[in-house]
């Protein structure tokens, strides 16, 4: 009378190797999603410009969006920037020359910082219209009601 021993199909069981269970856990892959979904949320409005001015308030309606605009700010101490980037007045016309990808039709906006003169920004704006530039926009903030 003879009893076996093992794993009842008569299959033999090797001590020290276990079966490998193939399952995968979601819970660290939705964790790294959701703090990723965080950090883009609170670092896309931070994206759109990355020079800081105060702008005037106006009640005017957003100018729809066609493409991405360049975008020339005057800052409150005076300087110049195309997109980000710091330029002279005198740099100003051949760097928008440069980056224009739509040639002399290419949409600018100006920002320009509250506490500069009106003379200012409007000096720059006349700089860019005169080198041929024809769609040039000033940015304002909404106005508070």
């Amino acid at each position: 009378m003879g009893a076996s021993v093992g794993n009842g199909g008569g299959h033999r069981h090797r001590p020290g190797r276990t079966r490998m269970l193939a399952e995968i856990n979601v819970t660290p892959l939705v964790d790294v999603m959701l703090v990723l979904l965080i950090v883009f949320m609170v670092a896309a409005p931070l994206l759109t410009v990355g020079v800081a001015v105060d702008l005037p308030e106006t009640a005017a309606q957003p100018i729809p969006e066609q493409g991405e605009p360049l975008t020339v700010t005057i800052t409150k101490d005076g300087a110049i920037y195309v997109q980000e980037t710091a330029v002279t007045i005198d740099d100003l016309v051949p760097q928008l020359e440069a980056i224009a990808t739509a040639g002399y039709d290419q949409r600018i906006y100006i920002r320009g910082d509250q506490a500069r003169t009106y003379g200012e920004v409007v000096r720059v704006m006349g700089r860019i219209n005169t080198a041929g530039f024809r769609r040039i926009g000033l940015v304002t903030d909404r106005e508070n009601e």
